[in-house]
């Protein structure tokens, strides 16, 4: 199988991790081992990589990617917000770096059958580890109206969520949607004419958000954040590109209080708080694309690359 997909930022996150050749790194997003195989050239005789993944079939193109650095990587299929347990199946108890690329992988996108895409028409599935029992299918057929509405509002930013979310519980009342195809008609349906004529794709915004709920994406964030800052060695750095607003938001957010020391009220005279920070930030603003590869890769568009440096 051929999993295709474009890393973003290559260049700028892997020198961000300022790699040490006998050092210990982690991938928590593998995808199609873009990011790991540029880590993987610079690592010595010594050096690990430790490859993670929920998607096994991203787990099987990485392996096959990686082949001629087989002897550093150890692959994981598992989601990066167990990095805690992670480690300890792998016997080890901290890491020198870590990378992530987060949302949904070029390949995801392209592969019709897994239901990520507005574009082919499969079933709702949108699972990037398929051992989950929670689909796209169940959340659009057995979510009620006002969660469904929450879920494309939040999660999507989509000013005709409630509009949407009618119209879905309206269309099941007589079916159940069983694809991706009939969910994007009923959201033509609901989103007035006028509104589809300007912007993206009338779909995007509430695929993006089902994807997400589907995959708790945004819910495991902040912990994953603060557990891998837990088990990074001082000096090692995290490196986290993001797609979208809400998710650079967590990030931004969490870095900034990681790296914030006191947060007694000002008008105390002295701290009680002893807070200190934990970790520096490398760059205080978010690393973009160039317009050389956004040329090269429109999906690069929205990305942000922020990494961190522990104290």
């Amino acid at each position: 199988m051929d999993f295709h997909h474009v890393s973003v930022l290559l260049q700028e996150s892997v020198e961000a991790l300022n790699i040490k050749p006998d050092g210990i790194y982690a991938d928590g997003t593998l995808g199609g081992g873009g990011h790991s195989y540029r880590i993987c050239e610079r690592l010595g005789n010594n050096g690990k990589l430790i490859g993670i993944d929920q998607d096994s079939n991203a787990i099987a193109a990485a392996a096959q990617r990686l082949k001629e650095y087989e002897s550093k990587v150890i692959f994981v299929n598992d989601n990066f917000a167990n990095i805690k347990s992670i480690l300890d199946k792998v016997e080890m108890n901290a890491i020198d770096g870590a990378i992530m690329d987060l949302g949904v992988s070029s390949h995801q996108l392209d592969e019709g059958q897994r239901g990520f895409s507005y574009q082919h028409d499969a079933p709702l599935d949108m699972r990037m580890d398929r051992r989950n029992t929670l689909t796209a299918k169940s959340i659009v057929n057995e979510y009620s109206e006002e969660e469904i509405r929450k879920i494309i509002f939040e999660y999507g930013e989509e000013k005709w969520a409630k509009r949407i979310a009618n119209f879905i519980v309206q269309h099941r009342q007589t079916a159940p949607i069983e694809t991706t195809g009939e969910l994007v008609e009923i959201i033509k349906r609901a989103v007035p004419a006028g509104a589809r004529r300007d912007g993206p794709h009338p779909a995007k915004r509430t695929f993006q958000a089902i994807r997400i709920a589907v995959n708790d994406e945004l819910g495991i964030l902040e912990t994953a954040i603060r557990d891998f800052v837990d088990v990074l060695k001082v000096g090692g750095r995290l490196a986290i590109i993001t797609f979208h607003s809400l998710e650079d938001r967590i990030v931004k957010q969490t870095y900034n209080s990681l790296s914030s020391g006191c947060e007694c009220p000002p008008q105390f005279p002295i701290c009680i708080c002893n807070k200190k920070p934990i970790v520096k930030l490398v760059n205080r603003k978010p690393r973009l694309p160039s317009e050389q590869e956004l040329e090269e890769n429109p999906r690069a568009r929205s990305s942000k690359l922020r990494v961190l440096e522990k104290l």
